[in-house]
């Protein structure tokens, strides 16, 4: 699976609900509870960072991304325009080195 797939994923809960699923619940709970698991998650990468395994970090950063995902559909982004955004970014700074 990759970050496209998720969010394909998630997407289709957004537009076809599913009885049950986690995902809904955070749609259903709105913007403000999707932004503070996005900084929850934020904060568990941090501390998995420094005081973790390799395989914890790993696991909250998967977390972490998911929620951004989430927070990212609510909005009505996507992935390919963060990765528009880096690639813009990318070649700006290598046009300024």
């Amino acid at each position: 699976m990759n970050i496209h797939d998720l969010a394909a994923i998630i997407q289709d809960r957004k537009t076809n609900p599913q009885p049950d699923s986690y995902t809904n619940t955070l749609f259903d709970a709105g913007m403000t509870r999707i932004a503070q698991k996005v900084g929850e998650e934020g904060v568990e990468v941090v501390i998995a960072g420094l005081a973790e395994s390799d395989e914890e970090l790993l696991g909250e950063v998967v977390d972490w991304l998911y929620h951004v995902t989430v927070l990212l559909t609510e909005r009505g982004l996507t992935w390919e325009q963060v990765e528009t955004v880096m690639t813009t970014r990318h070649q700006t700074k290598s046009a300024e080195d």
